[in-house]
């Protein structure tokens, strides 16, 4: 860009901003559900689904909420038992996950077997697709490569406009296999693009998504069976959460318009990169680097709050007085995920030598709570979200912080996939909600009367 852009693009920008306040008051004028949500921090209510369930509260006989234990149902199936079934047969689960959530049942051991099979053959990317859409075309980050990746298929997607079940299906199935490929080639683009060696593996067809996963990204494709058992439980923790959350609901406003499986897709991708959605873990990492290097002790729980009301009282890490990794719209009282994630992330810890950083993201889940309430007399209840463990057991893993976001990615295309074929055969309607104009008409002034 040079100096004249720069200048035009200041100006405009400047009058941008300028142009486009709107009055708070008139939010509540005009009863604007903002951000869908209402004014008890409910979600509005615009659609049905049958996928997925996000419990945190009941609703009172006077219409009140009441904050529950939090759960997460998938196809009416608690997670939790879908996890212990897995781990008594000593199996991966996030397939079964995938197939629950596209068919709606549970399989039986041989339907399973056969899904794992059409995973597995899957996995492997397009002729050509590898060097032309990825290796050759870098991003400095990664979840727009994965975008850019999912428009791809469409090129070499012999029938990408074919809108019937049969077809859309295909079309899920291939992408959650991909996935886990494109975004671990897309990181080997990226250390090319900061000049590091590359190492390419091929998909193995018959490992699981996690063991792929984690081939994929080392440079000798090994790993331990707990590694992949915790990364498997991290998939199916993330694979649905309900169709409110920013990126299933796009999928549903994208699908809507009756446009493309890809279109619809990497529209999705795009809303979970957010640092409000996806990119969330991220925050929370390096907030924890501040921590870490801001607390002496970090088995003193006095130092901990200390820092603590420093960060939330906007005088510590980003000055917004927010601590990552705490509230959640929903849960209130737990975050089932961050049960079911905490177990693992302490076994892991204590394969890797790192009890003692364990141990100081267990006292932060259970204080930070205590002092925003505090600080915030929140009636409320706050509980620690599934970010806060998540990025910690990543990096546990050796899985790069280019690749948090995207590993969020690999495993919500399940979800997102069971949102595409739901809005495909129960939707009909195009999303259009309504926007409120509150710029007054004003009479048009011919250019050469306007003022310099």
């Amino acid at each position: 860009m040079d100096k004249l852009q720069e200048k035009i693009l200041k100006k405009i920008s400047s009058r941008a901003v300028l142009n486009d306040p709107i009055n708070p008051d008139l939010y509540e004028k005009y009863d604007v559900k903002r951000g869908l949500r209402n004014a008890n921090g409910t979600g509005v209510l615009v659609g049905l689904t049958r996928i997925g369930d996000v419990v945190g509260y009941k609703t009172g006989s006077a219409g009140e909420k009441i904050s529950v234990p939090g759960r997460l149902l998938y196809r009416g199936y608690d997670i939790i038992d879908l996890i212990k079934d897995a781990e008594s047969h000593d199996d991966y689960c996030y397939e079964q996950c995938v197939y629950l959530l596209l068919m709606g049942e549970l399989p039986t051991e041989s339907e399973l077997e056969t899904f794992k099979e059409f995973l597995g053959h899957a996995r492997f990317l397009p002729e050509n697709f590898t060097n032309d859409m990825i290796l050759n075309a870098p991003s400095p980050d990664i979840m727009n490569k994965l975008a850019r990746g999912v428009l791809a298929n469409y090129s070499f997607d012999k029938n990408p406009e074919d809108r019937s079940v049969i077809n859309v299906m295909r079309q899920c199935i291939e992408l959650i296999a991909r996935f886990p490929t494109m975004a671990a080639y897309s990181y080997q683009a990226l250390r090319r693009l900061k000049l590091e060696s590359m190492y390419i593996h091929n998909p193995v067809s018959t490992f699981s998504t996690a063991e792929n996963f984690l081939h994929l990204i080392r440079p000798d494709g090994n790993f331990s069976r707990l590694e992949a058992e915790t990364l498997d439980l991290a998939l199916i923790i993330h694979a649905e959460h309900g169709g409110g959350n920013n990126s299933s609901l796009t999928v549903h406003v994208v699908a809507s318009a009756d446009t493309d499986t890809y279109s619809a897709i990497a529209a999705a991708v795009g809303s979970l990169k957010g640092r409000k959605h996806g990119g969330a873990n991220i925050r929370v990492v390096e907030m924890m680097d501040e921590i870490k290097a801001s607390v002496q002790h970090w088995n003193s729980e006095d130092e901990i709050r200390a820092y603590l009301y420093k960060i939330a009282t906007r005088e510590a890490f980003d000055k917004t007085g927010l601590i990552y990794g705490m509230g959640h719209a929903v849960y209130t009282i737990s975050d089932p995920r961050v049960l079911l994630l905490r177990d693992k992330a302490k076994k892991l810890a204590e394969e890797k030598g790192r009890l003692e950083e364990f141990e100081l993201y267990n006292t932060i889940e259970r204080i930070a709570p205590q002092i925003l309430m505090e600080l915030h007399s929140s009636a409320k209840g706050i509980c620690a979200n599934v970010d806060l463990y998540s990025g910690f057991v990543y990096d546990m893993l050796g899985i790069p912080r280019e690749l948090f976001t995207p590993v969020f990615a690999i495993s919500r295309i399940a979800g997102w996939s069971a949102h595409r074929m739901e809005e495909l055969i129960a939707g009909g309607r195009i999303y259009r909600p309504a926007y409120k104009n509150v710029c007054e008409e004003r009479t048009y002034i011919p250019i050469d009367e306007r003022k310099k």
